[in-house]
């Protein structure tokens, strides 16, 4: 596992950069893509099959410990993600949305855990298949219930519109649900992992070096000042990761309800 140095310099700081972000095979001669990225996704996959086991394998009428936690994501994703976007047909996609959600913020709170350190959705091919999956299951339910014409035509219409004017606008909403909503899905998850991970990596490098590295009386406020940045930004963090799965997942389910509603 590679360990990404910071400092690179014997007499001189060294911001991070994106050399947080470039890591060789874990295995010294073997697969190119076995990376640490790739490693914590299996352990995030692992740890998520784990939580759900241990809350719903065998439920108790009055629910303790692991069960306890377990129903309160479900009732959370149920009634803030699943039901706004699709109303009756919200208990269908639970489970979908449940491990969205449950998956994405494993993924996010990596970057807080001691020596792994890092979330696995700042390296955008993550956050990107995830995407991409949810928008096949979109363009599978909207063909499958209203057919490619109706489906388009759900899109399209909007009542009121002059007939003229459907010539800037058709365009314009076909690019915003085929193209536009794929990708701002995903690089808006990927952006803030990749620049909260960037922030933490700046502050805590900073008191590292000025307490520990290279200790003057001058410096030594500017390391308070940078550790206790990095706590700061780390509890803010938290909130950001969190919220991050909570919107991935959200506009999960409102993609989903577009297809089988047949509309934008």
């Amino acid at each position: 596992m590679r360990t990404t140095i910071l400092i690179t310099s014997p007499d001189q700081w060294t911001a991070p950069g994106l050399d947080l972000f470039q890591f060789a095979p874990i295995i010294p001669g073997g697969p190119e893509w076995f990376t640490k990225p790739v490693l914590i996704a299996l352990l995030s996959s692992v740890i998520v099959m784990a939580v759900c086991w241990a809350a719903f394998a065998k439920p108790k009428v009055v629910p303790r410990g692991w069960q306890s936690l377990g129903e309160y994501a479900y009732v959370f994703v149920r009634d803030q993600i699943a039901r706004p976007s699709l109303g009756k047909d919200a208990d269908r996609w639970m489970g979908l949305l449940l491990t969205v959600f449950l998956t994405v913020l494993v993924w996010n709170l990596m970057g807080v855990v001691p020596l792994v350190q890092f979330p696995v959705a700042a390296h955008i091919a993550f956050p990107a298949v995830l995407a991409i999956s949810v928008y096949g299951i979109k363009l599978y339910l909207g063909v499958r219930h209203h057919g490619v014409r109706g489906y388009l035509r759900g899109i399209v219409h909007l009542p009121g519109l002059p007939g003229w004017a459907y010539a800037l606008y058709a365009p314009m909403i076909l690019a915003e649900v085929f193209l536009t909503s794929l990708f701002t899905h995903f690089v808006r998850l990927f952006a803030n992992m990749f620049a909260g991970h960037i922030i933490v990596a700046f502050f805590s490098s900073v008191g590292f070096w000025f307490l520990f590295e290279r200790l003057t009386p001058l410096g030594a406020g500017l390391g308070v000042l940078g550790v206790l940045m990095a706590i700061v930004m780390t509890a803010f963090e938290l909130l950001v990761q969190f919220l991050q799965a909570f919107l991935f997942a959200m506009l999960a389910g409102m993609f989903i309800a577009s297809g089988l509603h047949g509309s934008h």
